[in-house]
């Protein structure tokens, strides 16, 4: 196999010939042989924002070198539009606060500006991973606003899909009103209750899980970017964290803040927590409404179901006459 060899502060390593990630991309490969998973794109976009904006910013400061810049923003939208993504390849588990994905992107864009300078993969005199994609930046302040971002853009996707869900519900609970039904105890009749009654309650969990949703995505827009190693925005110009938030605004049409306090930014991981368990315990209720749903629409041999959902496959080889099944039940509310 061709290679070059690339070296870095503990050595020297071969590294293929055409691969766009470099040394200690190189490193984290042998080091964090984990899981094989690789990071989603969300997160490797989100950092590829990051790097783009930097570029733009230290450009405008005077710090780096139009040509420099342009050749990062240029390989930064290549990688955005979607080009070298199977250059990301460090293991989702990795050592320290996320360095190896840090480095992965720096030098995945590197390699490729160095390309379109007219150079050759790894002749970092042109662009170099560290001093020119990564300026005025650290692993600590680029991975948290990273995983912020992405969680901020993949929650205006599901957004929408809940608004949506929670119409659907909204809508069965006026058209069923009228229907009286047994309620249950122990899969057992119970008491009276109106079917209307029951979707209602369906509309109003869902509202009350996607408003949590917009509060914890709304936390997440804060971000850190500038505060560098530990907050104090070592080796950044004063300028630059004002001007990062205000270019990804503007990259990604989302009002992202300044944080508060840097040094709680890039420490905190209560925004990451506030999204996640928001996700958790909707996918919990949409659990519990999927087997109300499944359960309403069975029909024993003795009486009608309560509902009857849309069938969008056969059940059984059988018995091929069954209808839909209770996976499927929120998706035939929503079509």
């Amino acid at each position: 196999m061709n290679v070059r060899i690339e070296k870095d502060s503990l050595g020297e390593r071969s590294i293929p010939a055409d691969a766009y990630y470099g040394v200690q991309t190189h490193r984290a490969l042998e080091n964090f042989p984990i899981s094989g998973l690789r990071p989603k794109p969300a997160y490797v976009e989100a950092t590829v924002h990051i790097k783009r904006a930097a570029a733009k910013v230290n450009k405008s400061l005077g710090l780096l070198d139009q040509k420099k810049a342009d050749a990062i923003i240029a390989a930064a939208d290549e990688i955005l539009g979607g080009k070298l993504r199977e250059w990301f390849v460090v293991d989702i588990y990795q050592a320290g606060a996320g360095t190896s994905h840090n480095m992965n992107v720096n030098e995945v864009i590197a390699n490729r500006a160095i390309e379109l300078l007219g150079g050759k993969k790894g002749d970092y005199t042109l662009i170099h991973p560290n001093d020119h994609v990564n300026m005025a930046q650290s692993t600590n302040d680029v991975c948290p606003t990273a995983i912020r971002m992405a969680a901020v853009r993949l929650s205006e996707k599901l957004l929408p899909s809940l608004t949506r869900l929670e119409k659907a519900f909204a809508a069965k609970a006026k058209e069923f009103d009228d229907i009286i039904k047994s309620g249950r105890t122990h899969m057992q009749d119970a008491v009276p209750i109106r079917l209307g009654q029951e979707f209602g309650a369906y509309a109003l969990n869902v509202r009350k899980h996607r408003e949590r949703l917009e509060k914890a995505a709304d936390s997440n827009k804060e971000l850190g970017i500038g505060g560098t190693a530990v907050g104090t925005g070592l080796n950044a110009h004063p300028k630059f964290r004002p001007m990062m938030v205000k270019e990804l605004s503007q990259e990604l049409k989302i009002e992202f803040r300044i944080a508060d306090d840097y040094f709680e930014a890039m420490q905190s991981l209560r925004p990451f927590t506030e999204i996640s368990g928001g996700l958790r315990d909707l996918a919990q209720d949409l659990i519990l409404i999927a087997n109300d749903l499944s359960i309403l629409s069975s029909v024993p041999k003795t009486r009608r179901a309560d509902i009857w959902l849309l069938a969008v496959l056969m059940r059984s080889s059988i018995f091929p006459g069954t209808g839909a099944p209770a996976g499927r039940a929120l998706v035939a509310l929503l079509c």
